[in-house]
Parts: C-alpha cells; sequence; structure tokens
C-alpha cells in the first residue's frame, strides 16, 4: 500500500508556510532600498537619478495627454 499522509500534517505544513514570502519581500525591498539609497546627499545618487527621470517622464506623459 502506499503511504499516506494525515491532513493534520499537510495543514501545518501550510500554515507554517503562510508568511515566508512576505518576509523575504521585506527583506529584498528593504536591502534594494538601502543599496539606492547609500549617498543620497549628493546629487549624483543612483536614487535620486531614477526619481528625476521618474519625475521627468510623468510630466512628458502629463503633457502628452493634457494634448487635445
Amino acid at each position: 500500500m502506499g503511504m499516506s499522509r494525515s491532513p493534520e500534517k499537510g495543514k501545518r505544513f501550510q500554515a507554517g508556510q503562510r508568511g515566508g514570502i512576505s518576509v523575504e519581500y521585506v527583506v529584498v525591498c528593504a536591502v534594494l532600498a538601502l543599496t539606492l539609497g547609500i549617498g543620497m546627499a549628493s546629487d549624483d545618487s543612483v536614487l535620486r537619478q531614477l526619481l528625476m527621470a521618474m519625475r521627468l517622464s510623468f510630466s512628458k506623459l502629463a503633457y502628452a495627454f493634457s494634448l487635445p
């Protein structure tokens, strides 16, 4: 006969894994924010350049949408 699992074991395993991916996302986002944010005091930091590029892109998009 094949080995069968009890439903309780499967439920306990799934319940323990429920928040694992959320913790991984938080850790990865925190590392990215720290990596990009280092040197934020200068104008040539990567995060500041990224924010300026996003701001410029949004203003160009808003201008394009405002045209008749």
